[in-house]
């Protein structure tokens, strides 16, 4: 497929999202006009994971958006999501290639300037950064790089650079000046009091129009 990354990256983890259910999430989001969302679930049985993500990408076709689903090439493949998300340890990103084919998106998370440079030769179609602050998303973080780690990483690929760990609608726009090509969210997203309200902010501040309330997506 042809690929445009979006400059918003919607992350649902249910661990984050209040009780509201994944579909609950996904269907607000795509109907404020998002169109780029993970679904990221550490805890799902495999079959959970599947089923899940089989409804959530359904939806987003309609809607017209990218539907990724973290870790797991074999769950994108059988449920018809778009990509998959892998981070330093998990299947690695050539083998997703084999598994999704040359159509197939595959996103690779990077946390040094190292990781990033040997990343920048695969075939992975977008990196992630991070964390560009400290985050509330992982047990154990990986050290946060900050906006001047951005800005390097940013001069050592060419590839689509999604800038991911602990970003908030206060510091959304430093981080796109500092290189970033699109913002990974979860935390500042999913506990706003306002979950539309919250993502409409954010396509606003990265330059994508949101979509007016009662407009279908």
């Amino acid at each position: 497929m042809g690929f445009s990354l979006p400059r918003f990256y919607a992350i649902i983890d249910p661990a984050q999202t209040g009780g509201r259910s994944p579909l609950e999430v996904c269907d607000v989001l795509l109907g404020v006009g998002v169109r780029l969302i993970q679904y990221r679930d550490k805890q799902a049985s495999s079959r959970a994971l599947f089923e899940n993500s089989r409804t959530l990408a359904e939806r987003a076709c309609r809607a017209g958006g990218i539907f990724i689903v973290n870790d797991r090439a074999d769950v994108v493949r059988a449920a018809g999501a778009h990509g998959v998300h892998v981070g330093q340890e998990d299947l690695p990103v050539e083998l997703c290639r084999e598994v999704l084919g040359p159509e197939g998106l595959v996103g690779y998370s990077t946390h040094d300037l190292v990781q990033l440079a040997e990343a920048d030769r695969s075939s992975a179609n977008y990196l992630a950064f991070g964390p560009i602050f400290l985050t509330r998303s992982k047990e154990k973080p990986d050290p946060v790089v900050g906006l001047e780690g951005l800005a390097a990483a940013r001069q050592a690929t060419r590839k689509p650079l999604v800038a991911i760990g602990g970003i908030t609608l206060e510091t959304a726009r430093a981080v796109l000046e500092a290189g970033a090509d699109s913002l990974a969210v979860i935390s500042d997203l999913l506990s706003a009091p306002d979950l539309a309200v919250r993502a409409r902010d954010f396509l606003r501040v990265v330059g994508e129009a949101p979509l007016s309330p009662g407009v279908r997506a």
